[in-house]
């Protein structure tokens, strides 16, 4: 009898471990997920869900250009209205030692201008493109995307009635795990 007093310090055993045991049971379901990590029978590998679309491994372009091309790889030229000097607007893009980096060489009138252009790595060889911009003495700078889609960087123009050559850019692109570029 002196060991029952012991050991019930009071109240019954049995309503005690009750709520005991069923805590320890709500405890060990939560931390056990039931199809989280499924795996095959016999392999020690995770399923893959068939929707999900496999992706290709990612490729990176080399940081730098096996051979320069010296000539330029794109060129836009337009005529001005100057009759006594003959001036264009001219961009021209030409390639660097770096694989992503462009030279931009811009001209209005022998106003001469340069800027670096730089490319996102979409793991093809990079493509820049020159588009004719919305105003008269206007070019945009961009790119071709893996859908063959044009997405612009940088705007070249002239203001003050051709007293200024102005370089903005439009858009910073970044790279989404499926080759794809989304504007920040």
């Amino acid at each position: 009898m002196a060991w029952k007093k012991i050991l019930s310090f009071g109240f019954d055993m049995k309503t005690s471990l009750t709520p005991f045991v069923l805590f320890s049971l709500l405890l060990f379901s939560a931390c056990h997920s039931s199809n989280g990590d499924r795996r095959t029978a016999g392999k020690d590998t995770l399923l893959v869900d068939p929707a999900s679309p496999k992706l290709p491994p990612f490729r990176q372009n080399p940081e730098f250009r096996a051979q320069v091309k010296k000539e330029p790889i794109a060129e836009y030229k337009e005529k001005t209205d100057d009759p006594l000097n003959n001036g264009d607007f001219l961009v021209r893009l030409y390639q660097t030692p770096k694989t992503m980096y462009y030279r931009a060489q811009i001209e209005f009138e022998g106003l001469p201008g340069e800027d670096t252009i730089k490319l996102p790595d979409l793991g093809i060889e990079p493509h820049p493109v020159l588009q004719k911009g919305k105003d008269r003495y206007s070019c945009i700078i961009g790119l071709l995307d893996n859908d063959h889609q044009f997405r612009e960087l940088k705007l070249v123009y002239v203001t003050d009635h051709g007293k200024q050559l102005k370089i903005t850019t439009l858009k910073h692109w970044i790279v989404t795990n499926h080759y794809r570029l989304v504007s920040q």
